[in-house]
């Protein structure tokens, strides 16, 4: 059992004791295409998989009977889904922090030194549930051509598709959570072939935080990001943050390195405009937070994690909370907010943002447009004269008729057929398309 194999569960990181540094390196090595063969070996751009390797590692889960393995290429005519997550592979190096601490290895703080990147590659896990086990699972398709892939940056990425099958006789939150450690494992697993291969880029960031010097007379910005909607109780073991659900989660204080390296993962359910592993790795309002930080036109001070509420008692505590520790904890000048989930969560964005503008602290919110009815109902979900720097990352209207697809990926048999069809879809249904979190590919035009 080699080192792709021996480490990916249970890995202690190795970090010598009193090491504390919070940088994040990212060593990239661009991946063209995915083949199976012998070995799992970076040729080039080109990644080799040996795939009996890959299903015996995800095999050591007892919650798994089986793993099904298969490949996408960008531009084939092909089309899978149920999507339950995407992530982009990634394995750390030992004296750093953990790969995806909480869940493939005990706690620790995330953002912390080396992780060699499978730049264009992904892995994806596809939902086996049926329709009526998924529930309120959003079905989201990975389309690889066609009018909709144009619109989806994952269809320039070559998949490594996974199909994890658990025992049939767990319940469902268990099955969901050996899917998730399973996409994980895979992922690392992949991203160790770069080790010892030379990079194409590398990419450091720095230890940005409110008492770095240097910055005298920028303004000072913050991120507060919602990472889950309370509209829908997490399961007892939805591992989104540092391996937990986050029930009696009040706002928290993160670096941002620790949102690209891990901390954070989605939800089981992929909602409306919702994200996946691989959006939180490459999140674009923090690295867009980093670039401008690095031309020196802005002081990057730090990020809040926080939930959108279920009652109003509960969105006062945390909007107040999320708003004190921007301004007390950040010192921040300015801040920048997005949303998870549905329409409540419009509410506790406009009321944190209001509070931070009657603090002083200049806003600017993304909200999308949830009426189905292309009505004004989500215009009134807050109403704050100060508040008016709105970005809006489109709404539900979006639609597009697939073809007829030449290969389909199901994550079970009866999804086969439907997702062969000829089809008409909103946006909102093809992965990669929407997101309320800065990665949509949608926008309002005034005509």
């Amino acid at each position: 059992m080699d080192r792709r194999m021996g480490a990916v569960f249970g890995d202690d990181s190795g970090r010598e004791k009193g090491e504390y540094s919070m940088e994040l390196t990212l060593v990239r090595h661009p991946v063209s295409e995915i083949r199976f063969g012998d070995a799992t070996r970076l040729d080039g751009t080109s990644l080799e998989v040996n795939a009996d390797e890959l299903r015996a590692l995800l095999l050591a889960d007892e919650s798994l009977q089986s793993v099904d393995l298969e490949i996408l290429r960008p531009g084939e005519n092909a089309r899978a889904g149920p999507v339950f997550d995407i992530i982009e592979p990634r394995a750390k190096e030992p004296g750093g922090s953990p790969d995806f601490p909480g869940i493939l290895n005990p706690p620790a703080t995330a953002g912390m030194g080396t992780a060699h990147v499978l730049e264009g590659a992904a892995v994806t896990v596809l939902n086996e549930l049926s329709a009526s086990a998924r529930g309120d699972r959003s079905d989201r398709l990975l389309e690889m051509s066609g009018p909709a892939a144009e619109w989806s940056p994952y269809a320039s990425l070559a998949h490594l598709i996974a199909v994890p099958h658990a025992r049939p006789e767990l319940a469902v939150h268990a099955r969901l959570r050996a899917a998730r450690r399973a996409g994980m494992a895979a992922a690392v697993y992949l991203a160790r072939a770069a080790f010892g291969e030379s990079p194409a880029a590398t990419e450091t960031f720095e230890a940005v935080g409110p008492a770095a010097g240097g910055r005298e007379g920028l303004p000072r910005v913050a991120y507060i990001g919602q990472i889950y909607s309370r509209q829908r109780s997490p399961e007892v073991d939805e591992q989104i943050i540092y391996g937990v659900n986050t029930s009696g989660m009040m706002p928290l204080l993160l670096h941002p390195d620790e949102w690209l390296d891990g901390a954070i993962v989605p939800s089981y359910v992929l909602s409306l405009g919702g994200a996946e592993t691989y959006f939180y790795q490459n999140h674009p309002v923090i690295t867009g937070l980093y670039r401008r930080h690095r031309a020196g036109e802005i002081h990057f001070v730090g990020t809040v994690a926080t939930i959108a509420a279920s009652d109003n008692e509960d969105r006062d505590r945390n909007c107040q909370a999320a708003a004190n520790l921007v301004k007390w904890g950040l010192n921040a000048d300015a801040a920048v907010l997005t949303k998870y989930g549905g329409g409540v969560p419009h509410a506790d964005l406009g009321m944190t943002a209001n509070l931070l503008e009657e603090a002083g602290i200049r806003t600017a919110v993304m909200v999308s447009d949830m009426s189905a009815d292309r009505r004004v109902e989500s215009a009134l979900l807050f109403n704050f004269p100060d508040v008016d720097a709105i970005v809006y990352c489109g709404g539900v209207d979006t639609r597009w008729t697939l073809p007829k697809a030449e290969r389909v990926i199901a994550g079970s048999p009866e999804m086969s057929g439907a997702l062969a069809a000829s089809q008409v879809v909103q946006a909102s249904n093809v992965i990669g398309v929407t997101n309320q979190q800065g990665a949509t590919h949608l926008q309002s035009v005034v005509y």
